[in-house]
């Protein structure tokens, strides 16, 4: 057996579909098949379990799988430790963050980085919490930025920075002639809100409980969106108000929509980076540490 043919394991029984595992491993559909055939043959067992509508991970299977993602990590912190040794600002770095932080911090972080290490590229990745927890645990990524609580056995974080949560309102409102927004409120408003699997929403609903049941009540609504940026320009039109993090509110429009912080005690966010313990490339997890605490996002 060969590291390649790990791969596509590993890749096959995470999308359950050939064609795009074959896509995400950059090889045809064919090749894809008949390696992993080989392996089978090999091993004289059944890794997966075909049908027309169906790629399903046998028992078995699935512990050869844990294992194969195993191996390909130990491989992978074989190449970093021979990379180690050499200068460790040269070769790429690969970092994740959660889509309501990557495009407030990325703006600030990437020419920072690029100034203080010119020969290191940076391959940058935006997705939810969980996505990017498994890709960090597959060394897919070398460090992602995520908000707290984030544990994963093996990782180590460190936070970044705080931010508070502001109430985000159209222009003429009536709660512009507040000074704060107590979060009761928010109940009775129509609210725009993230859509399911963003942590971002989830902190907001545990700050604000009563918005949990909103969907009981004859009060306000809740409508999604699909990224802050989304959530502002409906704002703007009247739809409804919505709370975000300080870094969002940055670029508004002041023609178009005002803020209003919360009363104490206001909620924030710990905004922090994650990376294994085993990641043997130090210099660049410092340099990313020190450059992300100068940034100034808010």
């Amino acid at each position: 057996m060969t590291l390649t043919e790990l791969k596509y394991i590993v890749t096959l029984a995470q999308e359950r579909h050939f064609g795009r595992a074959a896509e995400k491993c950059f090889v045809s559909q064919p090749t894809l098949s008949v390696a992993i055939k080989k392996l089978e043959s090999e091993l004289e067992i059944a890794i997966f379990e075909r049908s027309k509508s169906a790629v399903r991970v046998t028992p078995l299977g699935e512990r050869i799988v844990t294992q194969a993602q195993r191996v390909l990590e130990e491989a992978r912190a074989i190449k970093e430790l021979a990379s180690s040794g050499k200068d460790q600002l040269s070769t790429p770095l690969r970092i994740g963050a959660i889509f309501t932080i990557g495009p407030y911090l990325f703006p600030h972080l990437v020419p920072q980085i690029h100034r203080r290490a010119p020969t290191m590229p940076l391959y940058l990745e935006e997705n939810y919490t969980g996505v990017l927890r498994r890709q960090l645990r597959d060394g897919e990524l070398d460090a992602i930025i995520v908000a707290l609580p984030f544990n994963e056995p093996d990782v180590v974080t460190r936070v970044l920075y705080d931010e508070n949560f502001v109430v985000v309102l159209p222009k003429g409102h009536p709660w512009c002639q507040k000074k704060s927004i107590d979060p009761d409120m928010l109940v009775d408003e129509d609210l725009l809100m993230l859509g399911e699997g963003h942590c971002f929403r989830d902190q907001v609903f545990e700050f604000c409980p009563a918005l949990s049941r909103k969907h009981h009540t004859r009060l306000g609504s809740v409508t999604e969106g699909s990224s802050l940026e989304t959530l502002k320009h409906m704002v703007a039109t009247g739809l409804g108000i919505s709370v975000l993090p300080e870094s969002a509110i940055s670029n508004i429009d002041h023609n178009l929509i005002t803020t209003r912080p919360f009363t104490s005690p206001i909620p924030y966010r710990s905004v922090a980076l994650a990376w294994r313990i085993s990641f043997p490339r130090g210099q660049a997890i410092d340099l990313m540490l020190e450059t992300a605490l100068q940034c100034q996002i808010s």
